[in-house]
């Protein structure tokens, strides 16, 4: 594969595996078809789903904890990107001069597809995929990965397994991915916006998380493209101090870049790309709506318009998209009442984009592992449109603290069906019942998935 030679990594030898999640588990398989000895070591116990494809494939692991045999010989290290720097093991295995990889560096070296990487705080996984949704609209052979689906390695090893090759893969990519790129190269490289998430893994510094964040533009060339939201504060001020090297096209909705995407008339989104035709298309007409998604939009219909998709192509794909689940996802309308899963909002950003999307009469349903949320950029629109806001974590003080002054009612709940009952009974007809927590789920639920399907069985049975 072409990528090989400039990626700088061994391509034979012992390959060790941090972690037995999908990524992990999707690294081994690749690296054994590329002739790796493979052996995989994850802290915790591993799922069964995932011991069940490791033993099929006859790749060694070992569960519970790193042990020297496991890790003795390796010449690279491939690590899931939720292991931090900062974890024993990693310090180790960097201490003895090992090159330290994520999957997605891993898997890129043996693909000749063309990358579309996206990265942001928020949106990455509706743009991901609203992206793949145009592309193969378009007839485009197009895989969509990184924090979506099936893993890219496990991808990138069909492709090869088959013989069918892939013409595009369009990429999530989260900061944590990103730390772990050195070579990666992205054709295309999209920048959705930069808000406080995950300080904690850097040292709570704004400009690193952002550094991390610009890590997506890093080995672009004149050629390629990178696409950027020109009203993001942190972005613009990244900007400046990062060099970009590839050809730069920004969207907003306050100013009008060409080329680039704007609104004009605050309705009509246009795409505006020097000498092809001009993309027009009413913001009503998109299947996703609200603010963020007009963005969101933008930054996919930049990409298809780069790509010299047709104009009647994007705007039939862009008015027929669905949105994921657990992001802005409609569940049920219950005596008038609708009710929505923002289960993915785990931060408070999310959280203004999803109160942005809907009117006033909000019952809000959030709460759970507060990673030191600032929750003042909500004050604003909890006091206009939210009527009352139910607790569904275990800890709720600082909510409380944050909006006794905008909310008439907070309750305590003890668990989601408790939540969308007291709810149910608060709703009145014309009212939302919103599910988004603004924090991490894992005080009472497995993740955010499980956190949203309580929520959606929990409205069923009403």
């Amino acid at each position: 594969m072409a990528r090989i030679a400039s990626y700088h990594y061994p391509q034979e030898g012992k390959l060790l595996v941090l972690g037995a999640g999908e990524s992990g588990v999707g690294t081994a398989i690749l690296a054994k078809q590329q002739g790796f000895e493979v052996f995989v070591s994850d802290v915790n116990e591993i799922t069964e789903h995932y011991r069940t494809q490791l033993g099929r494939e006859g790749i060694r692991f070992e569960e519970n904890g790193h042990t020297a045999d496991g890790i003795a010989d390796a010449v690279l290290v491939v690590k899931s990107p939720g292991i931090p720097p900062t974890a024993p093991i990693v310090r180790t295995l960097k201490a003895a001069g090992l090159p330290i990889i994520g999957e997605i560096e891993f898997a890129a070296q043996y693909t000749d597809a063309k990358l579309i990487a996206i990265t942001g705080s928020n949106g990455k996984s509706t743009t991901t995929l609203l992206t793949g949704h145009i592309l193969r609209d378009a007839g485009v052979r197009v895989n969509v990965a990184g924090n979506i689906g099936r893993s890219f390695a496990w991808q990138v090893a069909e492709e090869l397994r088959t013989g069918q090759k892939v013409a595009c893969y369009v990429l999530e990519v989260s900061s944590f991915m990103l730390d772990d790129m050195n070579y990666f190269h992205a054709e295309v490289a999209v920048l959705l916006n930069i808000t406080p998430d995950h300080l904690d893994r850097y040292d709570n510094r704004m400009e690193d998380y952002v550094n991390s964040k610009f890590r997506i533009t890093r080995n672009q060339v004149a050629e390629d493209v990178f696409i950027y939201c020109a009203d993001d504060e942190e972005i613009r001020k990244g900007m400046e101090r990062h060099r970009i090297a590839a050809r730069s096209l920004p969207f907003s909705q306050l100013t009008k870049p060409v080329p680039g995407a704007y609104l004009e008339g605050k309705e009509q989104l246009i795409i505006n790309l020097d000498g092809k035709e001009i993309f027009e298309m009413n913001i009503h007409e998109l299947s996703l709506q609200g603010k963020h998604n007009v963005y969101n939009n933008m930054a996919s219909g930049l990409i298809a318009k780069a790509q010299e998709l047709r104009n009647a192509t994007m705007k039939e794909s862009m008015g027929s998209y669905q949105n994921i689940p657990h992001r802005l996802e409609f569940v049920a309308g219950i005596k008038g009442v609708n009710y929505i899963n923002d289960s993915k909002a785990t931060n408070v950003n999310s959280v203004w984009y999803a109160l942005e999307s809907f009117s006033s009469d909000i019952v809000l349903i959030m709460g759970g592992v507060d990673k030191g949320n600032d929750y003042g950029i909500l004050s604003e629109l909890v006091q206009q449109k939210v009527k009352a806001i139910i607790c569904i974590g275990k800890e709720n003080s600082r909510i409380h603290e944050a909006f006794e002054q905008q909310v008439d009612v907070i309750l305590n709940s003890s668990s989601m069906q408790d939540a969308v009952n007291i709810a149910s009974h608060l709703a009145k007809k014309g009212d939302t019942v919103l599910l988004s927590p603004a924090c991490a789920s894992f005080d009472r639920f497995k993740n955010y998935e499980d956190r949203g399907d309580q929520f959606k069985n929990a409205v069923m049975e009403l």
